[in-house]
């Protein structure tokens, strides 16, 4: 299979999946990652953002997930809505040089590690993205 991909779309002759990422603070307010800081801001400037914004706080106050919703239309037809998410804390300050976005500050209690740390194959087994894209191929292979 060939993809076009767009800034947020992937179309497939008339079948087109969108998916959304973004992290969320467990205080219930959140943010989308490319807005976060201003559209031209760079992944260190938008941590650095949400780290000064977060400076003062504690314990459950830095808990925070990520979630990935996917949703697979044809010719305007939803076939299959997905979601996922992974919870996890934002650090005080960024550890690991992988990955990409907020992976740096965003700890995942189970390993002891932020995602900028875990080998990618690791990372694709726990995060949102990942699993909601398995959610995505069994909800497909149903439709088989």
């Amino acid at each position: 299979m060939r993809f076009r991909r767009s800034r947020k779309t992937l179309q497939r002759s008339q079948k087109t999946l969108q998916a959304r990422r973004c992290i969320t603070r467990g205080t219930g307010t959140g943010w989308s990652s490319p807005r976060y800081a201003g559209l031209q801001a760079t992944n260190s400037q938008r941590i650095e953002k949400l780290l000064d914004e977060m400076r003062d706080k504690t314990g459950s106050e830095r808990a925070a997930y990520f979630v990935c919703a996917i949703a697979l239309a044809e010719r305007g037809r939803a076939m299959a809505i997905v979601t996922d998410r992974v919870d996890g804390e934002i650090l005080g300050a960024p550890r690991g040089s992988g990955g990409f976005g907020y992976d740096p500050v965003f700890y995942f209690p189970a390993l002891e590690k932020t995602f900028a740390e875990l080998p990618a194959e690791e990372k694709d087994q726990r995060s949102h993205r990942g699993k909601a894209f398995r959610r995505l191929l069994a909800a497909l292979s149903s439709m088989l």
